[in-house]
C-alpha cells in the first residue's frame, strides 16, 4: 500500500486496474504525441512518460535524504545511482512509494 495525498491506496506506482482521469494538455502537445505513437498508444505513452517522471522524483528524494544524512554525493555517484536503481527495478517490475 502506498499513502497518495494522505490518503491509503491499495496500490503502488504502476499497479492496479487502468482508471479514467481528466488530462489538460496543450494542443500543439497532444498532436505531436498523436503523431508519435498514434491514437491508440497515446495513454500508453502518457503513463509511461508520468511513471519515468515518478522514478526521477522518488530517486532524487532518496539522494536528496541520503545527501542530508551522509553529506554530498559526486555527479559519477550519482549517475551510478541512477543506473542501479533503474536495473533493480526493471528486473524486479517494482516501484518503491513516493515519500
Amino acid at each position: 500500500m502506498s499513502d497518495i495525498g494522505g490518503t491509503e491506496t491499495p496500490y503502488g506506482v504502476g499497479e492496479g486496474p487502468a482508471t479514467r482521469v481528466s488530462l489538460s494538455l496543450p494542443e500543439g502537445t497532444a498532436e505531436a504525441i498523436r503523431r508519435r505513437v498514434g491514437k491508440r498508444e497515446f495513454s500508453a505513452f502518457i503513463t509511461e512518460a508520468v511513471e519515468r517522471e515518478l522514478r526521477g522524483q522518488i530517486l532524487d528524494e532518496y539522494l536528496a535524504d541520503y545527501e542530508r544524512r551522509n553529506g554530498p554525493i559526486s555527479e559519477p555517484e550519482q549517475e551510478r545511482a541512477r543506473r542501479v536503481f533503474d536495473e533493480v527495478f526493471a528486473e524486479e517490475g517494482q516501484w518503491p512509494a513516493a515519500s
